[in-house]
């Protein structure tokens, strides 16, 4: 008996300090730095910008954003922020919706939308990750992407 109540007691605390560590864990994922990115000449006040936060290749790849952003255009220019963004190599991408139709438009395979990436790459086809990547560590960053 005194061996299944130690045994029982033993567990309980297992799991009290695995749940303390998953606490500390979920906290530290909370905090981080906050990215701005601005775009200062917007051709024109139309529409939004749509802005997508990748941390990783294959989600770039993929296109499955790890946090997105839409922004307002006033005066020709936009801002976003992505906030409480931990430490890891990520990459930015945007585009200019003009139309507001939620979506990049095309002419046959050439863009009729302004779109960048951050590093501000220059482009022959779509932005890729390892020249819009970049490394979050210990302080806020902004970026000014050029379309």
């Amino acid at each position: 008996m005194t061996r299944i109540i130690i045994t029982l007691l033993v567990s309980i605390l297992s799991f009290l300090a695995n749940a303390q560590e998953t606490k500390t864990d979920i906290s530290t994922s909370e905090e981080g730095i906050t990215i701005s990115v601005t775009i200062p000449k917007i051709a024109t006040n139309k529409g939004k910008v749509y802005f997508a936060l990748f941390n990783s290749n294959e989600g770039f790849v993929q296109r499955v954003a790890y946090k997105i952003a839409i922004g307002e255009i006033k005066e020709n220019k936009t801002e976003v922020l992505f906030k409480n963004i931990p430490k890891g190599e990520y990459a930015i991408t945007c585009y200019h919706d003009a139309n507001e139709n939620k979506k990049m438009d095309f002419d046959g395979m050439m863009p009729v939308e302004d779109y960048g990436s951050s590093n501000n790459p220059q482009l022959f086809g779509p932005p890729q990750f390892e020249a819009s990547r970049f490394e979050v560590s210990e302080t806020d960053l902004q970026f000014e992407i050029r379309f």
